[in-house]
Order: structure tokens, then C-alpha cells, then sequence
């Protein structure tokens, strides 16, 4: 196999040696790999890119996921082997690795849009891009074969890099000036093409969400709601300011290093932390490219930096950059209300899924009821959304449905035939607690135009998903309704899926425990012999046969080991006997557990 030199090695020996292309042609003939059969390594659910309205890639199963560094996955162990420093095989190895093809996580609307990048490639007046370029700081001129491996991707795939920047083009201007307010190197405004691709609606398996990709629990220490209306995580300009945040606490925590934060970033403080320590215990040098890091975080830098020199020199890589103007492309419009946002966007005079990709925080059909009460507006339609929607009569900002009590009815119930929530409906009518009387009127907010009109709306975007998902492989529905004692592992056992795709296919994690009551929608291949579950939505036969066990702690007993002896998940025997995680348990304490007793000895 040719072993990668790098770019400027490849130059100098160029010029000393004329035969060198007729080398590079011999090594081809006699089946090398040649330096254009590179593809990038480790692209994953949220560092490959998730195409929006210029999808084109196909689904896949088999994606690798992230992550992200709070306080909890900051303390997580990684198998040894995986902290070893990049050695030579290692490289050899990323050099073979193809991108994976990954899921896209918005309905597709074809590639239309992607026919009118090459005429605004980068002009020679008035782009971003030398902006960018002047705010680099960080250091470029690395000569490293982690770097270059991702570069040489980067630089063989050109419709990749126009599509990703057609989707950043509405934020990136902003995102620099924010960059720039803080005085931080210019480099960090390319960390979502790392992290998403910029597609704010990526969503990875470890529950990382928007273009940086916050988990929930990162999120929520930085100031991110989440909510059944919103998701600020997905929010291009509240996650952008708490991701910047969040990245100059990681360069104070490290000592100014940027790298280090930047590690951190991707896999947590506390990883990083050790790793240091554990080279300064060896007297190994501490800087990033000797830790011993996990293999995910190893190749995450060299992403970053490999964009930013690409960016910084890109007729040297013989590509060519977006021409984003170095103006503003949108403006945000503060309202006082909840709005619907079909009328939001008839107001602004664009569509509804144009509104959402500027807005991708709302989740539902309308704006949230207690805020934020901000909109993002192209700017060129903010001046004429400000007139309408002052013009715009309070009564019509929000349709109202006046719905009589009926016996049976509760604030839940009411709630999902409305699709909305019990909180805005006690907000609405007045209601404390959860007591309400037949034959008296509630006001309930509902959505101007049908579900599907809302194409964006979180509902929609899954059943778009998944309807794409059973188109493209042909698969069969199930509905299973979850009952006491089901596991993840059980039903993918049941159902012959991984459990990994339970989760992708329900928008859960892995580790999410199941709530009893909740249907899950399983998509299962015709020519697989299947044994449905009675709560399944066919034909029932007891596959797994679930027996109550009432088990007394012992000395020395732990939730790991009861888990592992009876095989079934900690989160599950939690959520069976309401327990505090954080808790020891103690001799004589009795535990219910819901056992398959064929897969127990």
C-alpha cells in the first residue's frame, strides 16, 4: 500500500525527482492504493453529514456514535486499547476506511438545490472567507499524517464540502461575529462541519443533538432548554452561544491549550484530565498528539485542523469554496407571543420548511407558549415580518378550539388529541392541579393546517424517517406495545434486530429505559422468521417467557452484578423498584425483577 507522505513532502519530491508522476502511475497499475481511493475514517452519525433538503447518501445501520463530554461520560472508562497514540498501522488502517453512508435525519426533498452551487463558488469580492482566514490562529502548518489523512478526504470530495456549506451559509456569518466578540481563534466557527455537517436536525445515538451536538445533560448546564415544544440544543443561535461557552471553560480548564479544550470537547474533561496525568506519571510529553485518547477523540482534532487548512489554502487542494457573503443572512425578530408557524412563515412570505430549517429549535407546529418568543428571519423579510405581525390581530396568532369536558377525560388525554401539552392547557384555562369537571369548556391551541403541512415538525421528520427507512429496504411495521418487564435486548432478541436500531428507529437511546404503555414501532425484514409478542401489534406466541422474581439483596451484591446474573439491564431494575442509582444497596432489601428465565441459568 502507498504510504501517505504529506502535502508538502509530496511537493519537494516532486520537484526533485520529474519521474515521480510515473512512479504514482506504476504503483496504481500494480493495484496500490493510490492517494484519490483515500477515503475519510470514522465518520459517524454526527461528524458525517446528515443532508436536509440536499440529501443524497443512503441509510445505514451501521453508524458509529459520539458521546459527548459532560460530567457523566467524562468519567467513563475506554478499553485500553484504544487509548494507544496513533502509530503507523493504525494509519495504514484509517487510510483503507471508507465513509460509512449515514441515516439522513430530514425528509428529502431532492438534490435541485445542489445544481446552483457551482456558479456561487467562492467570488473574488465580498466573501466570508478571508475574514475566516485572517482570525486563524491555532497552528496550520502541523506536518502530521492524522491531519493529512483527513485533508485528502476533504479534498477528493467537493460536492460534499458545497453541500455542507450550502447548509451553513444562513448561519455562518453569524456564528463568526460571535467567534470574533470572544476573541476565540476563527478556526472554531468550522467545528460543526465536524460535529453535524452543519445540519441543525443531526442526531446521533448518544442522544447529541444540532449542529455542535450537546447531549441533554451538557445542554441543561449550559443553559439549554428542552422541552416538548422546544429544543434549544438544536437552536442555532442559543447553542451556538452556549457551545462558545462551553469551549472557553475548556480552555481555562486546560491552561489556554487549544487543543486540549478541543478534545475535551468531544469526549469530556475528565478523559483528557487523565490522559495528561498519566503521561506527566510516565514523563511522556502532554501535549494532544501524545495522549492516550480515545480512538474517536484521536482523529476528531486532526478533522478540525484538516478543514481549517483547507480552508485557509483551498486552490492548494485544488477545491473550491461557497461564496458566502461576508454580511448578515438573517436577523432574529423578538415577538411576544406564541405563533403558529404556518403563520409565521405566510407572514415572513416564505414556506414552512424554510421557517423551520431558520428555526429547527421548534419541535412542533407553533412557537413555544412560555418562550422563547424569538424568531430567525431571512434579512431581507425581516422589516416586512415585523409590520405584518404587528398588524396581525392577537386572536389570529394562534387558532383556538373550544372543546366541552367529557366523562373519562383527562388533562392527558385532552392533550394528545389536541397535540399539545397539559402545562399549556392548565396555562391557557387557569388550572391548578390536574382536577377538571364534564361539561365545562376548555380553550385548546391547535395548529392552523394539517400534521403533515408541518414537514419539519419533530413528529413528522421521524415518520418521514422511518417511512424512508422501509421504502429503501423494504421492511415490515411492527407495533409493540411495551409492558412490564420488556428490555431492549429482549425485544431486539424477539424481533431478530439490534438493539441499536430499536433505539434509532424509536429516537432513544440505548440506554433509555422503557416505560410500560408506550408503543415502539419496529421494522423488520419480510423474509425473517419472526415470533411476535402478545402486545405486538400481529399474531402472538409467548417467544420470551417473562416470569416476576422478588429477589433479597446479599452482602456484596451491586445493581452490575444482579443486572449481569439475571440479564437484564441496571436502568431496568431502577425503573422496576424506583431506586436511587446513586445509592448502595443493602443487605436484605428486596428487589423486584421481571426475568426471560430462558436465558437465565
Amino acid at each position: 500500500m502507498l504510504k501517505f507522505a504529506s502535502f508538502n513532502r509530496v511537493t519537494r519530491f516532486n520537484r526533485v525527482n520529474p519521474l515521480f508522476p510515473l512512479i504514482l502511475l506504476i504503483f496504481s497499475l500494480t493495484g496500490c492504493s493510490t492517494l484519490s481511493n483515500l477515503e475519510i475514517p470514522y465518520i459517524s452519525e454526527n461528524t458525517a453529514e446528515h443532508d436536509s433538503a440536499l440529501q443524497t447518501e443512503d441509510l445505514s445501520d451501521q453508524i458509529e456514535t459520539i458521546n459527548k463530554g459532560d460530567e457523566n461520560n467524562s468519567d467513563s472508562s475506554i478499553d485500553g486499547e484504544s487509548f494507544v497514540p496513533a502509530n503507523s498501522q493504525e494509519l495504514a488502517e484509517l487510510e483503507k476506511e471508507a465513509e460509512q453512508p449515514v441515516e439522513n435525519s430530514l425528509p428529502g426533498t431532492g438534490d435541485s438545490d445542489e445544481t446552483a452551487v457551482t456558479s456561487e463558488l467562492e467570488p473574488k469580492h465580498d466573501t466570508i472567507w478571508p475574514r475566516v482566514r485572517n482570525g486563524f490562529a491555532l497552528d496550520l502548518a502541523l506536518d502530521n499524517r492524522r491531519i493529512d489523512v483527513q485533508l485528502h478526504w476533504y479534498a477528493k470530495n467537493q460536492k460534499y464540502l458545497d453541500r455542507l456549506f450550502v447548509r451553513a451559509k444562513p448561519y455562518l456569518h453569524y456564528i463568526v461575529a460571535e467567534v470574533e466578540a470572544r476573541g476565540m481563534p476563527l478556526e472554531l466557527t468550522l467545528l460543526p462541519v465536524v460535529e453535524s455537517a452543519f445540519d441543525p436536525f443531526a442526531y446521533s445515538h448518544g442522544r447529541a443533538s444540532g449542529i455542535w451536538q450537546f447531549i441533554p445533560g451538557t445542554a441543561k448546564r449550559f443553559g439549554l432548554q428542552q422541552n416538548w415544544w422546544y429544543d434549544g440544543r438544536r437552536d442555532v443561535i442559543a447553542s451556538t452561544r452556549a457551545a462558545l461557552d462551553y469551549l472557553q471553560y475548556l480552555h481555562r480548564f486546560f491552561d489556554g491549550d487549544w487543543l486540549h479544550a478541543l478534545a475535551a470537547y468531544n469526549s469530556g474533561e475528565g478523559t483528557v484530565q487523565r490522559a495528561i496525568r498519566y503521561n506527566r506519571k510516565k514523563n511522556k510529553p502532554t501535549d494532544f498528539w501524545n495522549l492516550r485518547l480515545p480512538r474517536e477523540t484521536r482523529a476528531y482534532v486532526p478533522k478540525l485542523l484538516a478543514i481549517a487548512k483547507l480552508v485557509n489554502e483551498p486552490a492548494k487542494y485544488n477545491v473550491t469554496l461557497l461564496g458566502i457573503p461576508n454580511e448578515d443572512q438573517i436577523k432574529i425578530v423578538d415577538i411576544d407571543a406564541q405563533i403558529d408557524l404556518a403563520q409565521a412563515a405566510k407572514l415572513a412570505g416564505i414556506n414552512v420548511k424554510e421557517l423551520y430549517l431558520l428555526n429547527p429549535g421548534f419541535n412542533r407546529w407553533a412557537s413555544p407558549p412560555d418562550g422563547p418568543h424569538a424568531l430567525v428571519i431571512p434579512i431581507e423579510k425581516a422589516e416586512s415580518f415585523k409590520q405584518a405581525f404587528a398588524e396581525l390581530p392577537k386572536e389570529d396568532r394562534v387558532r383556538w378550539e373550544r372543546y366541552q369536558i367529557q366523562n373519562g377525560d383527562s388533562l392527558i388525554k385532552i392533550a394528545k388529541k389536541f397535540n399539545t401539552t397539559v402545562d399549556a392547557i392548565r396555562q391557557i384555562n387557569n388550572i391548578r392541579g390536574n382536577l377538571i369537571r364534564a361539561g365545562k369548556p376548555l380553550l385548546i391551541p391547535v395548529a392552523a393546517r394539517g400534521e403533515d403541512y408541518y414537514a419539519y415538525s419533530a413528529p413528522e421528520r421521524l415518520q418521514a424517517h422511518l417511512a424512508k427507512a422501509s421504502a429503501n429496504t423494504r421492511l415490515n411495521k411492527i407495533k409493540h406495545k411495551i409492558k412490564r418487564g420488556d428490555t431492549l435486548w429482549d425485544l431486539s432478541r424477539q424481533y431478530k434486530v439490534s438493539v441499536k436500531q430499536l433505539a434509532k428507529w424509536n429516537a432513544m437511546s440505548p440506554r433509555d429505559p422503557l416505560k410500560p404503555g408506550r408503543t415502539l414501532t419496529i421494522w423488520s425484514k419480510p423474509n425473517k422468521k419472526i415470533t411476535l409478542a402478545a402486545n405486538s401489534s400481529s399474531a402472538s406466541s409467548p417467544a420470551l417467557q417473562k416470569k416476576k422474581l422478588n429477589y433479597k439483596v446479599r452482602s456484596g451484591d451491586s445493581l452490575y452484578l444482579i443486572a449481569n446474573r439475571f440479564r437484564v439491564s441496571i436502568d431496568d431494575i431502577v425503573s422496576w423498584n424506583k431506586l436511587n442509582p446513586k445509592r448502595y444497596l443493602q443487605p436484605g432489601q428486596k428487589l423486584t425483577l421481571f426475568v426471560n428465565i430462558a436465558s437465565v441459568d
